[in-house]
């Protein structure tokens, strides 16, 4: 529990915090002249779709539809710095792999191809066609099923495509993406429940839902632009209820930075009515609680010959709701108490709101999905809304807030190790070959496959791969002795350190800058959390005249790979993205009809989603009720010493790139070496703030974790969960920790150890 000790940060979000925020990057960065421009354009039909989370861009936009860190992402890649070949000519990787994940990208933009060149250490320039030759030969040599291809959640809807096509005509589906490392276990979890991989609320039903319910997303840092329709929600007799082990001040108050009477007045938006601080793990025991209450007022309710319950919902759309009911009612509540470490009270009065609301939101984040059971927890949160047919009415939904701008979207034009997610048939009619139709590796089954030798090569489409995964010492111990690996990116960080055999660094043009090919400025498309589609064009100029578009180095990537195909024409696609978009089309036309007429539609086009229409694409025809087999979604005993570590971004950070080192909205400032602990635990444990600890890790495996130099500092969070920053705590979290269902990082809810 809280006390006057804890490290707090007693302000709202937005505010002039977060003006404050945005001006400390600027001046960190002086950005190219023409940011402001961009800034100006972002997130607005016919401008520059913002390369941070994949929130919404509403057709009725403000006059700033950017929010902090998405500024902060559009500054740190309009950046002046330049990272060159002298950088590396005056730097060894060995000594680079001592710098901070900050540092090295303060470096600024890469400007030139490069080849890792063992003999000295050094990163040293090559030519497009060298690089290309190079890498062309190289998977030319090997087993295409040793490859991986993968890609962070940045590309463009264009780019994915041709890049799962390229895998694929290479011989293999070994396309994991960023998914695999945070939502797999939504579109996994969904599919199967609902029969839609993705969630069924669209931007509109904010505006007329009576409640939202919140599960382990934290809205102030990683999506704040979500920030202004929840106020205008809470004004309007909106109730919401929030479930997290941390109190995040988002889901707090609020301050909109585009309001001159709230900036002048301070008057803040407090957001949650409720909000409740369930321990890591424990949501299944909470969801179930929260079902229990809502049973038990129907039974009242029933004696009157009413319903709280939506009988005909469920007799008409769901299946095995029974066993359901029997789990629910079999389950004490000195069960749900204990695991999910909140009281009786405090889950009937949110349970209440959610009997009293006609219309129910529910949102979640990776506090569900990183967890070993996070498919249960994802069914108890569909459970709990198909109670009362929350699901498929206008202001209902369920709703997990993607990460990444473009995550979503990859996944809709073919990046997925799932061949059965993909039209097969369809692309071999279009392309003249017989696709692959073996199971691809998902993240950890390449990591897996990498440590074991069976892995090669790696091809990385943007992202940092290297550092954002668990077990990283093995990992970069193992990922060295791959023949071949090629990063793709804009900056340089700790991924492109490590480096197999052969190595190349390839440097890409960003999303805010100008893509000109043979037929002129090119348009790029992404699709948002709510499966709308939008399109992007850029006007900055390059950072450097030497960069290609994502799309054309994944072209000439293949081209120096495959053999000629006369059904695939990639200098034809390069020179005209539309082309692109007319194959997309002709491979997904239910959801990408009359596409580059609907490229600029205000607000982005809906691509469709068959749950919202109640149709049900399940085994059984219909929305299921699954029944969790254990409590508790962390997925390992309770033992004395062992604490539940919750991984966290500051909102100083998006993924792995750190801006700098002010974590406001938690109070933090000037360091990311913190271990976050109740002042209970403090005591108990014998510890004192300040002192300085390490981590161990207290997986059953056997195998040693360690983490020091942390700060112990008080902080607000259950007994017996601790905190600490990703990627620096990455090393504690096991390969084999992990949802069971999608094999998504449990990252959520990691056994460790203090170690004094």
């Amino acid at each position: 529990m809280a006390d006057q000790d804890t490290l707090q940060y007693d302000g709202p979000a937005g505010g002039w915090g977060s003006l404050r925020g945005i001006t400390r990057i600027f001046g960190k960065e002086w950005p190219s002249p023409g940011v402001l421009e961009t800034l100006a354009r972002q997130n607005k039909p016919g401008g520059f779709m913002c390369v941070s989370c994949a929130w919404t861009k509403p057709a009725h936009h403000s006059a700033f539809e950017f929010c902090e860190n998405g500024a902060k992402a559009t500054l740190w890649e309009q950046t002046t710095r330049r990272c060159t070949p002298e950088f590396f000519a005056n730097h060894t990787v060995t000594d680079l792999k001592d710098w901070t994940d900050h540092d090295l990208e303060q470096t600024g933009r890469l400007t030139h191809p490069m080849r890792f060149d063992h003999a000295s250490d050094r990163y040293v320039p090559c030519s497009w066609e060298e690089a290309f030759e190079g890498i062309g030969r190289e998977l030319k040599a090997l087993d295409p099923k040793s490859a991986v291809f993968y890609a962070s959640g940045r590309a463009s809807l264009e780019t994915s495509y041709l890049y799962a096509l390229f895998g694929r005509l290479y011989g293999h589906n070994n396309l994991p993406d960023s998914s695999n490392m945070c939502h797999e276990t939504t579109s996994v979890a969904l599919k199967k429940i609902i029969g839609a991989p993705v969630g069924t609320s669209v931007y509109e039903d904010f505006s007329t839902c009576d409640a939202i319910f919140f599960f382990g997303q934290n809205t102030g840092s990683n999506s704040p632009r979500f920030l202004h329709p929840l106020q205008d929600a809470v004004k309007r007799g909106c109730r919401i209820v929030t479930f997290n082990p941390v109190r995040e001040r988002g889901l707090e108050a609020m301050i909109n930075p585009q309001s001159p009477t709230e900036m002048l007045t301070g008057h803040e938006t407090r957001i949650s009515s409720h909000y409740l601080q369930v321990k890591a793990g424990g949501d299944i025991a909470a969801l179930l609680g929260l079902c229990k209450h809502v049973l038990a007022k129907d039974d009242e309710a029933k004696r009157d010959g009413r319903s709280v319950l939506d009988r005909d919902f469920i007799k008409q759309h769901t299946h095995d709701f029974d066993a359901f009911e029997q789990l629910v009612r079999q389950t004490s509540w000195q069960e749900i108490e204990e695991h999910s470490g909140l009281t009786r009270v405090a889950l009937e009065e949110a349970g209440q709101v959610y009997v009293e609301a006609e219309r129910v939101i529910g949102i979640y984040g990776m506090g569900l999905t990183q967890q070993v059971h996070g498919f249960d927890n994802i069914g108890m949160f569909v459970n709990l809304l198909l109670m009362k047919g929350n699901i498929g009415r206008d202001g209902t939904g369920i709703s997990p807030v993607r990460g990444h701008s473009n995550v979503q979207g990859q996944r809709t034009v073919g990046i997925s190790e799932k061949p059965e997610l993909v039209p097969l048939d369809r692309l071999e009619d279009m392309f003249g070959f017989t696709a692959p139709r073996d199971t691809g590796l998902t993240t950890v089954d390449a990591c897996h496959g990498i440590m074991k030798g069976d892995v090669k090569a790696f091809i990385g489409l943007g992202g940092n791969f290297v550092r954002a995964i668990p077990e990283q010492e093995a990992m970069e111990a193992a990922w060295q002795r791959m023949r071949l690996t090629v990063q793709i990116a804009t900056k340089l960080n700790r991924s492109h350190l490590i480096n197999g055999e052969i190595a190349y660094l390839l440097p890409c043009l960003g999303r805010s800058e100008e893509d000109l090919q043979e037929s002129g400025p090119q348009i790029v498309t992404i699709e948002d959390t709510f499966s709308c589609i939008h399109g992007s064009i850029a006007r900055r100029k390059p950072a450097s005249e030497h960069l290609k578009s994502e799309l054309a180095i994944v072209a000439g990537l293949a081209k120096a790979t495959l053999p000629p195909n006369p059904k695939v024409l990639w200098d034809e696609w390069v020179s005209d993205y539309s082309k692109v978009r007319d194959l997309i089309e002709q491979t997904y036309p239910d959801q990408f009809h009359d596409f580059n007429k609907r490229v600029f539609t205000p607000g982005g086009f809906y691509r469709g989603n068959s749950a919202r229409e109640r149709i049900w694409k399940t085994e059984s025809g219909r929305a299921e009720f699954t029944v969790p087999q254990q409590l508790s979604a962390h997925g390992f005993a309770n033992a004395p010493g062992r604490y539940r570590l919750i991984t966290l971004r500051s909102n100083d950070q998006f993924n792995t790139t750190v801006y700098g080192y002010s974590d406001r909205l938690r109070g933090i400032e000037g360091t990311r070496s913190v271990l976050l602990i109740n002042p209970e635990d403090i005591a108990a444990a014998g510890l004192k703030a300040g002192q300085v600890v390490g981590l161990a890790s207290d997986a059953e495996d056997g195998r040693k974790r360690y983490i020091g130099g942390l700060t112990v500092t008080p902080f607000d969070l259950p007994n017996g969960c601790i905190g600490g920053y990703y990627p620096e705590l990455n090393p504690l979290i096991p390969l084999d920790h992990h949802d069971k269902a999608s094999k998504t990082p449990a990252a959520k809810a990691v056994p460790v150890r203090i170690v004094t």
